[in-house]
């Protein structure tokens, strides 16, 4: 009678053991991948207007008081949910975040598909972005 308990004490261990979790997704640790580094990351803002692109590891950036943008060296960093951009303009830091997730602008009918959110200095800014692989949905010019 002694083996009755010690058999099921081992088929409830290997029970127990049957039932732990699968293992971790392993893409959950690669980086993100949905901007790659010959890919242009464009990205638009309001409230103020601004905007620009990210090609290889310059940044422009742009507003209404300078359409031409000004051009700034950039670090690059492919996290697990999304992509980074800083570097410095005008003697401030710039941190620019891009991340999977649909996005409005607000002002025209356009879908994006990556969430930005930009800080410069101690200043939070969110906006859209979209390469080519990952287009926007709505009037080209609205």
């Amino acid at each position: 009678m002694r083996t009755l308990p010690l058999c099921f004490a081992a088929a409830c261990t290997l029970t127990l053991a049957a039932c732990q979790s699968e293992p971790a997704d392993e893409s959950a640790t690669e980086p993100f991948s949905g901007i790659g580094d010959a890919e242009t990351f464009h990205f638009t803002g309001t409230e103020p207007f601004w905007g620009g692109e990210v090609e290889g590891l310059t940044l422009k950036y742009s507003t209404p008081e300078d359409q031409d943008g000004t051009a700034i060296a950039i670090a690059r960093f492919a996290g697990r949910g999304g992509a980074s951009f800083s570097g410095m303009l005008d003697g401030q830091t710039f941190e620019m975040t891009a991340t999977e997730s649909e996005c409005s602008d607000g002002m025209s009918d356009r879908t994006y598909p990556f969430t930005v959110t930009l800080e410069i200095g101690e200043e939070t800014r969110n906006g859209c972005g979209w390469t080519d692989r990952h287009p926007f949905e709505g009037d080209e010019n609205p």
